[in-house]
Formats: C-alpha cells, sequence, structure tokens
C-alpha cells in the first residue's frame, strides 16, 4: 500500500511540475485533442 502511494503521489508531482497553470493544463489538453483528431484523420 505504501508503494501504490508513494508512485501516485510521485506522478501528481511530475503532472503538477508539467503544467504548473491552469492555462498550461488546457495547453496539454488541446495537444491532445489535436493529436488524437490527426490519428482519426490518418485512419480515414
Amino acid at each position: 500500500m505504501r508503494k501504490v502511494l508513494t508512485a501516485m503521489a510521485l506522478a501528481g508531482a511530475i503532472l503538477v511540475s508539467a503544467c504548473n497553470t491552469v492555462h498550461g493544463v488546457g495547453r496539454d489538453v488541446s495537444s491532445a485533442g489535436d493529436a488524437v483528431a490527426g490519428a482519426a484523420d490518418n485512419t480515414k
């Protein structure tokens, strides 16, 4: 249980450091959406 909590804390710290503002989160979500849309267009 302790290892799981440690891993979750570490993952949370990485996510927070990557997107330290709401604007950063919006950009990350937008770029992920663009990647999905591009992949969908390529499979047509």
